[in-house]
């Protein structure tokens, strides 16, 4: 929704928030989470204005709040309901009013480092009672006091305030950086983004006892709705990117490489080289790189061979440098790289080709790119491509979409497929979910939504659970060939009932459809099930709007359609006594 896209009005959003409530809930595929909040002050406008923006989402939210100021007891001391609730999601709103033991100026240092001890053991106790919900856990840091009593001492001394949040900060990230399903959402740094005087309105909190001024409560919404998202899966994967006037100064076809500003001659120049250097750190983590430009493809790539670029004409995959419509170009890249459009965010300084994307192609976001001073802040800010970890999949992800390219252009050689597949000299490996790969499936499981059968997304824990409990088979598979190694790649969880294997959850990522690893998968599978006595295999397929592709799948591997409504397909398969592997293409392990 335009309204809620950054950077946004929020008073106008304040305002509006029951209308755009209503249109948003019409929003189909929406999927159902459930969040619970517990918090140290105020959170009534806060839950509203996270509502709306996972909405925008595609997120409908049910929310169970705790007591007001009670964080600790609604946690550490449960009456029952919030576990009963099983949230997906454990908010724990707080701020440096929940600060209780201050240093003051009379402590010795040892007495003001055990204050820092217990202030911390007081929210670890709290992250750990959390642990038992299995559930991720979201809590706000701190921002710096708004007064200090010993100037700018305050923040190297042990007795100072700026000093007490600083070390609890520090302390909350090296506790999240060693505990997977723990998150810190960055309250200092909204703060600090929008001024620490103007953000802790200090009337507001005796008021009304809210932690940041009313005007600041949709910032802290759509901050909190992008990490929450990002957990959820629910962030973009690629940028289409204009080039003249968008990621350097002027038309390249018409003054040429060294005409065009960039580099550290101009203002306007080192602008643009910011932003490259910027887009350049987000392909290194997995960010896909595009270009959609009306150019000639020399002129276009010559802008790139200068030697003050920072970026490359290597850090892109799709170049779509020609005189057609650039929504052809994305619809191309979206073909190519096998994402749907709504995996794009379309940059681009010309008004007018931004608003025929919009139109021809809704799904794709498209910011509202000024001048380049702003466009960093744009794409940063908006939270279109916030991450909860960071894997070794993602580092690689842009040579795995290059080497599938190479795969293409192989497989464009072959007359037959399966000649084609075989000389990719495919090797698979296997095996049940082990602890070493556990951040990535679920990762995979949280962003797949082509290949997924159910849709169904899982937290650490419950993979974790699922790995560890004998009423599950779990399979993850990773795929090797000649070009590179495509990291893990498939999963499947599957549930136990007697001599009955019900399939969960099977995904597969985008990077490898129609390299036949589907087919070894269900190999395995069967293989799992046999020595686990089971007769009978049922799968289902839920449908949403991004996974009309495997609404047969379960039909193509020999399954039998038993029933059929407009919410679920079931298939069911019998476990033949001897049974003729499917796959014929690669070689397994595991």
């Amino acid at each position: 929704m335009e309204m809620l896209q950054y950077p946004f009005d929020g008073a106008q959003v304040l305002q509006k928030k029951r209308a755009l409530k209503k249109q948003l809930l019409q929003t189909p595929g929406l999927i159902d989470k459930k969040i619970a909040i517990v918090g140290g002050s105020t959170v009534g406008e806060i839950k509203n204005m996270l509502e709306l923006f996972l909405l925008n989402l595609g997120i409908r939210p049910t929310f169970w709040q705790g007591e007001y100021a009670l964080f600790y007891q609604n946690v550490v001391f449960d009456d029952g309901s919030l576990a009963a609730f099983a949230p997906d999601i454990l908010y724990i709103h707080t701020s440096n009013h929940n600060l209780r033991l201050w240093p003051n100026p009379a402590d010795t240092p040892t007495e003001a480092a055990e204050k820092l001890n217990d202030e911390f053991a007081y929210f670890e106790a709290v992250w750990q009672a959390a642990e038992k919900l299995g559930c991720p856990v979201v809590q706000n840091n701190f921002e710096d006091p708004l007064w200090r009593n010993f100037g700018n001492l305050d923040a190297s001394d042990m007795r100072g305030r700026v000093h007490h949040a600083r070390a609890m900060n520090t302390r909350m990230a090296e506790y999240a950086s060693s505990h997977p399903g723990f998150y810190i959402h960055d309250l200092a740094y909204l703060a600090a983004l929008h001024g620490l005087d103007a953000w802790c309105d200090i009337s507001t909190w005796y008021a009304y006892k809210y932690c940041c001024a009313v005007e600041f409560i949709p910032a802290l919404g759509h901050s909190l709705a992008s990490q929450m998202g990002s957990l959820f899966g629910r962030t973009k994967k690629a940028l289409a990117l204009d080039l003249d006037n968008t990621l350097w100064g002027g038309v390249v076809g018409e003054v040429g490489p060294e005409g065009i500003e960039l580099g550290s001659e101009t203002p306007t120049g080192m602008a643009y080289a910011e932003l490259q250097q910027y887009l350049k750190m987000l392909a290194q983590r997995g960010v896909l790189l595009n270009v959609a430009s009306k150019n000639e493809e020399a002129a276009a790539e010559s802008g790139f061979a200068r030697a003050d670029s920072p970026l490359k004409r290597e850090d892109f995959l799709c170049f779509e440098a020609n005189w057609g419509p650039k929504t052809h170009s994305i619809a191309q890249m979206a073909t190519t790289l096998n994402i749907l459009p709504d995996s794009f965010v379309f940059m681009d300084d010309n008004p007018a080709e931004r608003e025929l994307v919009m139109q021809e192609l809704p799904e794709v976001t498209v910011p509202p790119v000024a001048v380049p001073e702003q466009s960093i802040a744009l794409l940063d800010r908006a939270g279109y491509f916030e991450v909860s970890g960071l894997s070794a999949d993602d580092i690689k992800r842009g040579e795995m979409y290059k080497q599938n390219a190479q795969r293409t252009q192989l497989e464009h050689s072959f007359g037959n497929y399966e000649d084609y597949l075989k000389s990719l000299e495919m090797t698979a490996e296997i095996v049940p979910f082990n602890p070493q790969q556990l951040e990535r499936v679920t990762q995979l499981i949280n962003k797949t939504n082509q290949f997924n059968l159910t849709t169904r997304r899982y937290t650490n824990t419950e993979t974790e659970h699922c790995m560890q409990s004998d009423a599950f088979i779990t399979l993850s598979g990773k795929l090797v060939d000649k070009f590179g190694d495509n990291g893990i790649t498939s999963a499947i969880i599957g549930s136990i009932q007697g001599q009955t294997l019900n399939i969960d959850l099977w995904i597969m990522s985008c990077r490898v459809f129609k390299r036949h690893l589907e087919y070894a998968m269900f190999d395995a599978l069967v293989q799992a099930a046999k020595q686990r006595g089971i007769t009978t295999i049922t799968g289902r397929w839920l449908p949403t709007a991004k996974n009309l592709l495997v609404k047969d799948f379960y039909a193509t591997i020999g399954f039998t359609l038993v029933s059929e409504t407009e919410q679920e397909r079931v298939f069911s398969y019998n476990v033949p006594a001897s049974y003729q592997p499917k796959n014929t293409v690669m070689k397994v392990e595991g």
